[in-house]
């Protein structure tokens, strides 16, 4: 059930009714304030200054068109024009059954759309480190929610497993291997590419070897791919391993790497030339682009072809957006890449449309997002300045969450309070980071993100178990719990009740927008009104049986929300903590 679209398309009908055109915009909203009703539609003033009316009549007599009997109880108006909408507990009440009793609490179908979402992005023979956490958390919520709504969502993991430095780490695997006589666990990713860099720039016989091996590695030499496949292999083994410990939905089936392209490069850089969008420059194959300026004001160059021939990042991500068309038939894609690479993504897609490779039809959406940054506000690195691989991230938040499990469970399995502390641990990085607005930069901190009070994972996962143990003391199965109905007498059933209606429009305004945070803010405000509803309202000891029943009702579709909304943000729940 979505109110807010249900209410915004019956005020529409009203504003029409009464002379507003077909194409108004209701505006209507969740009220900030109880005392503002559930909802407010906001758009009459707008209307009015186009038709030239006074907002409160325009207001009065769509309140007299507004056909709301049996869903809200009273609408009043308030101020120059807003309208007020105040829900009926009743007709909660019977939506609330309703959402109890579907497995998707509620949520309506949609129209199913083939979405790419392209996310995580790590490169060959380097372990993965913070500055991949964003990528890979916020666009596997993105899947998560949009998978939930019915939709098909291909997920595109663009690993840089292509270019002109495989030849270098061909050229020393070969050197390793023929050294050691053995195989290669490269299990310090970072010591190996350092080390075959540094032979690289120092042994000049390696160097052109390496330099020979680019080349029959891009002819399709058999030896080199089958080196280069064994880098690919170890490395994506090494990261599947964190993604799993992440809890992220990502798998070896969904790499694409930047090789999946190579072939389309000539073709594309021969079809922009006879479109007459790319020009010979200075040797090189450049298009220029009106809509990007350089200092001088004139069209910015972007090149798709170096004077050596070499291909860049551009043309790949050209290819790229083509291919997430073409083959993958996507009808809407999504990048969930850093803020800084915006404007190398806007100049690749202004290509993409001017050349007709996808079409206006296909939003290319970059859902950008800022940096981690330590407590002195720069980028969070090691105390020594260097980067923080993420295993060992991983490492130390359950390392942390171990000893605050174990403070407050000491006389918990040791093997239960691995589990424990694993889910707990792993989940404050994740929530810590999805409960901020992706758009901004934000300030890692382990005391924050590991506290029990406050908008974080053990907040959130405790507040669950919470309502599971209300059953637990009952001794009731959550799952049988079919008698009687949903009553809402309390002004704090009702607010409970309305909110728990609201998980529809908020999963949508994620899915649309790419913002997990909406779905942290929303499940902490839910979480805040079980917690007043629980200490006010008694449940377990209320007298009358039917108002039991109704309690215990909210308190399992409440139960099954928070689950379902932290499902979405890939954080796992528990049962007990």
């Amino acid at each position: 059930m979505n109110i807010q679209a249900l209410l915004s398309e019956k005020v529409s009908q009203a504003m029409i009714a009464v002379g507003a055109p077909a194409d108004c915009e209701p505006m209507v909203r969740q009220s900030a304030r109880v005392q503002f009703g559930d909802y407010q539609a906001n758009g009459i003033m707008a209307v009015a200054k186009k038709l030239g009316q006074q907002p409160r009549q325009l207001a009065e007599q769509v309140v007299q068109q507004l056909e709301l009997s049996g869903i809200a109880s009273k609408v009043e108006i308030a101020g120059p024009g807003f309208i007020n909408i105040f829900l009926a507990p009743e007709w909660l009440a019977q939506q609330a059954e309703t959402a109890l009793a579907s497995p998707r609490l509620g949520v309506a179908p949609v129209n199913a759309q083939t979405i790419v979402i392209d996310y995580s992005a790590p490169n060959v023979a380097k372990e993965m480190h913070v500055g991949h956490v964003r990528s890979t958390i916020i666009g596997d919520a993105a899947a998560r929610t949009l998978e939930f709504l019915g939709h098909k969502v291909i997920r595109a993991n663009h690993v840089g497993d292509w270019g002109t430095q495989f030849g270098m780490l061909i050229a020393y695997l070969e050197k390793q291997q023929r050294e050691h006589h053995e195989a290669i666990a490269l299990a310090d990713l970072e010591a190996f590419y350092r080390e075959a860099k540094k032979t690289y720039d120092e042994d000049e016989a390696f160097a052109e070897r390496a330099r020979g091996y680019v080349v029959k590695l891009q002819g399709g030499d058999e030896y080199c791919r089958t080196m280069w496949k064994k880098l690919v292999d170890i490395t994506m083994t090494q990261n599947q391993t964190v993604y799993d410990r992440l809890n992220v939905t990502l798998t070896r089936n969904d790499v694409m790497g930047e090789s999946l392209y190579n072939d389309m490069l000539p073709g594309i850089v021969a079809d922009l030339k006879a479109k007459g969008l790319a020009v010979e420059s200075e040797g090189a194959t450049v298009v220029f682009l009106d809509e990007f300026k350089n200092k001088e004001g004139d069209p910015m160059g972007v090149i798709v072809q170096k004077k050596d021939g070499g291909y860049l990042y551009t043309t790949t991500d050209i290819a790229c957006a083509k291919y997430r068309y073409e083959q993958l038939h996507a009808d809407r894609v999504l990048y969930y890449i850093d803020s800084r690479q915006h404007q190398h993504l806007m100049q690749a897609w202004t290509i993409v449309r001017k050349a007709g490779y996808v079409p206006e039809s296909v939003p290319l959406e970059h859902h950008m997002f800022g940096m981690m940054l330590g407590k002195d506000g720069r980028p969070f690195k090691t105390r020594s300045g260097g980067t923080i691989k993420l295993s060992d991230l991983l490492d130390e938040a359950v390392e942390r969450a171990t000893l605050l499990v174990s403070e407050k469970n000491p006389e918990m399995d040791a093997d239960e309070l691995r589990k424990l502390a694993n889910i707990v641990g792993i989940g404050a990085v994740k929530y810590a980071d999805l409960s901020k607005s992706r758009t901004t930069d934000y300030i890692f901190d382990w005391d924050n993100m590991l506290a029990f009070e406050g908008n974080t994972a053990p907040y959130m996962q405790y507040a669950y178990t919470r309502v599971l143990s209300v059953f637990r003391k009952a001794g009731i199965d959550e799952n049988a719990l079919l008698d009687g109905t949903i009553q809402l007498n309390d002004e704090r059933e009702a607010q409970l009740a309305a909110r728990l209606l609201q998980f529809e429009e908020t999963i949508t305004l994620v899915a649309r927008d790419g913002t997990p945070h909406v779905m942290c803010a929303y499940l902490y405000d839910l979480a805040g009104l079980f917690s007043g509803f629980y200490e006010h309202c008694p449940i377990l000891s209320a007298e009358d049986v039917a108002i039991r029943q109704s309690r215990l009702k909210l308190a399992l579709l409440t139960a099954r929300t928070l689950k379902q909304g932290l499902d979405t943000l890939g954080i796992e729940t528990v049962e007990r903590m």
